[in-house]
């Protein structure tokens, strides 16, 4: 790339390499029609032009940056709302979709970039300077926009939100990343994976070391795996479909939508894939609650515990952690055909609130309650199924939730593990004897998978595993057993950990 292809002067000094803020007012230029900018003489001033795609892209980031917001709830309210106000189309939508998760997923790849081209630590640079660079950094390194419109595009950002000032640093910076692609750059920021495998790993996919170093633990070693996982975490995943038992059919919504706009599931029956994007929320068949946004990772959880075999009557079942309902939802329908009734335990008020919403128009008898499933309200073994899909770090959807990876904390683990055992003997107690329990966590991390339930097996005794993999028909490479653990590069679902537990006392 020559520099000169790039617009402005070519001002890549170190001098200009810092968080320049706007000049003082008696310096600032005047603004009428004909005023010019100082070391411009007589050069008119341009005001800046707002690009609706970038200025709302900036948005999105600085409310995950400033208010620990999650960008797949921030960001449909700003579209929908430009939208309507006809300042974006479809193809605007799906760019602003991409500049938000692209340099979400990359930031720690484009910090290190990014240090690399400024004279002060990373940190000393304001986050809202910081996020317009990092969205430029996306476009030049991971976008096929070509680099002298990402440049402009980024800088003209820049004079709109920061100001002129600190557009020329942000116009600087810029024209030194683009001197060079992403290969090239990994290349100078990276440790080599000789000397730091762990470290190499986490610079060129854009992961937290100790996330790194979990996920190979959870895999079991092996360069190709380790490699073919994280790369699956930065990629864009599918928007999944299911069809709620006894309201719609998988092969009704690939119907409707057309071949070309859908497709059947890979494992679950229950499952259409979205070929072409778009907003699953404006089908009808999502808006009349016939259908939800569900990933297959966890349609096959439900799947599993539905088909495990019982020893005596199976007429309840419970949903311990049934917030926000998806899992409720495909339950309450499974339920309903075999003439079995569902309780829904959620212990957020608001949360409840979304389940008993999915669970409007079950076919079957269904109860929705407000409760915590550490201190049931219901007699022990009352069940004859048990799901409890715990909460946890939810390193198992960085696919779908990219900010979450540059969020969460090692201590955050110490934070659920107590939770995550008082849910599962919770559980063990209110499943009947012969019943079965199925604890499921959307984390591969082994703290939060097997030792949980090797820990709380120990300690209470009286149940034992069954083997899931059978209960999981036509699904591959699901391991030695008895428990299954779901994966992007391997499954294309969210990395979904799946136990089963039979009450044998």
């Amino acid at each position: 790339m020559v520099p000169g292809q790039l617009p402005g002067p070519d001002t890549t000094s170190g001098a200009l390499l810092t968080d320049q803020h706007e000049q003082p007012a008696a310096r600032r230029a005047p603004t009428g029609r004909g005023a010019g900018k100082p070391g411009r003489p007589g050069k008119p001033y341009r005001r800046p032009k707002k690009d609706p795609v970038r200025v709302l892209a900036f948005d999105a980031l600085r409310a995950v940056g400033e208010r620990d917001a999650y960008a797949n709830l921030v960001l449909p309210p700003l579209l929908r709302r430009a939208r309507e106000k006809g300042e974006l189309d479809g193809r605007d939508a799906a760019l602003a979709t991409e500049l938000v998760y692209g340099t979400l997923r990359r930031q720690g790849t484009y910090d290190a970039v990014i240090a690399e081209c400024i004279d002060r630590p990373l940190r000393e640079v304001d986050p809202p300077v910081l996020d317009v660079l990092s969205l430029g950094a996306h476009q030049l390194l991971g976008t096929r926009i070509p680099p002298h419109a990402a440049v402009s595009a980024s800088v003209e950002l820049a004079r709109v939100v920061l100001g002129d000032g600190r557009a020329r640093f942000v116009n600087a910076v810029l024209r030194r990343i683009a001197q060079d692609d992403l290969d090239g750059w990994l290349a100078r920021v990276a440790p080599s994976y000789e000397d730091d495998p762990e470290d190499h790993l986490a610079v060129v996919h854009a992961h937290p070391r100790w996330i790194v170093s979990a996920l190979w633990d959870a895999l079991g070693g092996g360069r190709s795996g380790i490699e073919e996982l994280l790369a699956a975490d930065n990629e864009r995943p599918e928007v999944t479909l299911v069809a709620r038992p006894g309201r719609a059919t998988a092969e009704e919504l690939v119907e409707t939508l057309g071949d070309r706009a859908a497709l059947p599931g890979r494992w679950s029956p229950y499952a259409a894939r979205l070929t072409e994007g778009g907003e699953p929320g404006a089908l009808d068949a999502v808006r009349e609650g016939r259908a939800g946004v569900q990933d297959e990772g966890s349609q096959l959880v439900a799947l599993a515990l539905a088909a495990a075999p019982l020893d005596g009557p199976d007429r309840l079942w419970l949903d311990g952690c049934a917030g926000p309902g998806g899992k409720a939802a495909l339950l309450g329908g499974l339920a309903a055909g075999r003439g079995a009734a569902l309780v829904a335990a959620e212990k957020q008020p608001h949360r409840a609130g979304l389940v008993a919403k999915a669970l409007a128009g079950n076919p079957g008898p269904y109860q929705v309650l407000t409760a915590d499933g550490t201190r049931p309200p219901w007699r022990p073994g009352s069940f004859d199924r048990v799901l409890m899909d715990v909460p946890c770090t939810g390193l198992g959807a960085l696919r779908r939730r990219p900010e979450a990876r540059w969020r969460r904390r090692p201590e955050d683990l110490d934070g659920f593990a107590p939770l995550q055992r008082e849910l599962l003997r919770s559980a063990l107690v209110s499943v009947r004897p012969g019943g079965v329990v199925a604890y499921a966590t959307c984390s591969p991390h082994l703290a939060e998978t097997r030792a949980v339930v090797d820990d709380v097996l120990k300690r209470h005794g009286g149940a034992r595993l069954v083997d899931a993999r059978p209960l999981l028909p036509g699904v591959p490479s699901l391991g030695e057993g008895p428990d299954v653990q779901l994966w992007p590069h391997l499954h294309g679902t969210d990395a979904m950990y799946l136990a089963l537990l039979r009450r044998t006392d």
